[in-house]
């Protein structure tokens, strides 16, 4: 006889393996089967929901544009003492010179004007001012190279004295009338050697040239930026000597004479371009937002302001944002209270009703979903006038003097009165399926019992009713916290919320950093709301009907 409690081996399946393996790989195939049929769902929220709410985040400290734009003049002003109080030295002129010149043939000046604007009042008309004018330096020698000798004004001589070998080999035998690219321009090693700030300017402008521009390199002349770079290497003395190829005799004769030169003084010439670039704080405010990332968005969202010594509060007639953040906060909660107040009686009559009448009834509350919110915004606009139908009928009944009409446009009040209206229904709906599922027998039973009709409704009724309290409560305080059409409209200037400042610098003033960080924090403040209410009363007790 065979012993049952020996070990005969695992379990095999029919198709020859382990039964546990049988099992993960069914589990496995369930798994991504479910997998499989919700993806487009997670595909869609990853796009519309995660990923914009990442690109916020990281615009709200993204401070990439300084350094991008005036790469050398930020690397300069690392040594520089802010707190000295004297405007930085020479070679940081020099690069400002190369950086802004180089920004205008791209046309960036403007766009890091009005970043840096939002900082220091001012600096947006600076820099337009200087991106007009900063040309001027570089053309006072180009117009003595170009007078000591003809060679350096053809396009074509400075190709071939740049250009390496191979390119110019290749240019030559580019035909600009074909729909083939224009070879990319390379430098010749010599020159990068002899004349390296010539060599890095003019790559940067035949880069320029030949793919932002998209014209021919060989028919369009150096910037006057080149000739800049060029009198400084050559009064760096290099050993042009020992260089063979194109131009080297037009160089040696160049050399020779750049010692009698007229000069420009970058540090006076901004000076006279602009008084401005003498004053120190322009500067500050140029290496203070020098880093690619920065926390001045989140400083300016919270009314402070990143300066030289540190994070400081603006000035008490520069404070708003903390002032809307409290406004928006305080009207939420009063039109979540107003909702509650009016529409839980509603509820509670609907969900006691006869069904037949019940839902009759809920087509009046359905029905401002049928009309447009701009419509039903601008209706209240009109009854809320103090020529209104509301301020009408006021006066009518001799509650109010014709001379006295109450001002209900325009302010907190209109904002409340007409946000209630627009979200009532979404604080009914929850009440409404939560108040379903209440037993009536429930309230028989407690005044059978000898309650009063207070106290059952208090004891008995109430309390089953709180979830839909709170699922209404969430859902109204969500929305209202986030409006910005309705306070537009009828708010004014003391009834609007953070969101209108939001939308305000996302399509008027550009700033979409200032914008990103106020979304931020009010998406932190919701979240903050949302888990001290998980804490306080339970997340779990919120529910919508069942």
């Amino acid at each position: 006889m065979t012993d049952a409690t020996q070990d005969s081996g695992p379990m095999m399946a029919a198709d020859g393996t382990t039964l546990k393996s049988s099992l993960n790989r069914a589990l496995r195939r369930q798994k991504l089967r479910a997998l499989m049929l919700i993806a487009p769902l997670l595909i869609f929220v990853l796009v519309t929901f995660i990923a914009p709410i990442a690109d916020m985040l990281f615009r709200s400290v993204e401070n990439q544009i300084v350094s991008d734009t005036l790469p050398r003049t930020t690397d300069a002003l690392k040594d520089w003492d802010s707190s000295a109080g004297d405007i930085p030295p020479p070679e940081v002129f020099d690069a400002l010179y190369t950086d802004v010149f180089i920004a205008q043939e791209r046309k960036l000046h403007t766009r890091l004007g009005s970043r840096l604007n939002y900082e220091l009042t001012g600096v947006s008309s600076l820099f337009r001012k200087s991106g007009r004018k900063v040309e001027d330096m570089g053309e006072v020698y180009q117009d003595q190279f170009e007078d000591l000798n003809p060679f350096w004004k053809d396009a074509e001589n400075w190709n071939a004295l740049m250009g390496s070998d191979a390119w110019l080999a290749a240019q030559n035998a580019w035909d600009p009338k074909s729909e083939t690219a224009q070879p990319a321009f390379e430098l010749r090693e010599e020159i990068v050697g002899l004349l390296p700030e010539t060599a890095e300017v003019f790559e940067i402008f035949a880069d320029f040239t030949q793919n932002e521009r998209e014209r021919n390199l060989a028919k369009t002349d150096p910037w006057a930026l080149v000739y800049s770079a060029f009198y400084d290497d050559l009064r760096r003395e290099p050993d042009v000597s020992s260089y063979g190829g194109s131009g080297a005799a037009e160089m040696l004769e160049a050399m020779a004479a750049v010692g009698s030169f007229e000069t420009v003084d970058t540090t006076a010439a901004f000076a006279d371009i602009d008084k401005d670039w003498h004053d120190v704080e322009v500067w500050q405010t140029i290496q203070t937002y020098s880093p690619h990332f920065t926390s001045g968005y989140f400083l300016n969202a919270v009314d402070m302001k990143k300066s030289a010594d540190g994070p400081e509060m603006r000035p008490d007639n520069e404070q708003i944002y903390i002032k809307l953040f409290v406004r928006t906060l305080f009207m939420s909660l009063v039109i979540t209270g107003s909702c509650i107040l009016l529409g839980y009686p509603v509820a509670w009559i609907l969900a006691n009703l006869p069904a037949r009448t019940a839902n009759l009834l809920m087509i009046l509350v359905l029905l401002p979903f049928w009309t447009s919110l701009l419509v039903r915004t601008s209706a209240w606009k009109v009854m809320l006038q103090q020529q209104g139908v509301i301020n009408d009928t006021l006066v009518w009944l001799g509650l109010v003097a014709d001379d006295s009409r109450l001002a209900l446009i325009n302010n907190q009040t209109g904002t409340i009165i007409a946000m209630t209206h627009i979200l009532l229904p979404f604080m009914i709906l929850p009440l409404y399926s939560v108040m379903k599922t209440i037993p009536p027998s429930y309230l028989r039973a407690a005044k059978s019992l000898g309650a009063t009709n207070w106290t059952a409704f208090w004891r008995v009724y109430f309390p089953q009713s709180v979830p839909g309290i709170g699922a209404g409560s969430i859902l109204v305080f969500i929305l209202s916290i986030g409006y910005y059409i309705t306070p537009e409209l009828v708010g004014g200037t003391t009834g609007t919320f953070i969101s209108n400042r939001i939308a305000y610098h996302i399509s008027s003033s550009l700033n979409w950093g200032l914008a990103a960080a106020l979304g931020a924090i009010l998406l932190a403040v919701v979240l903050g709301l949302y888990w001290a209410y998980d804490k306080i009363v339970g997340i779990d007790n919120v529910k919508l009907g069942g």
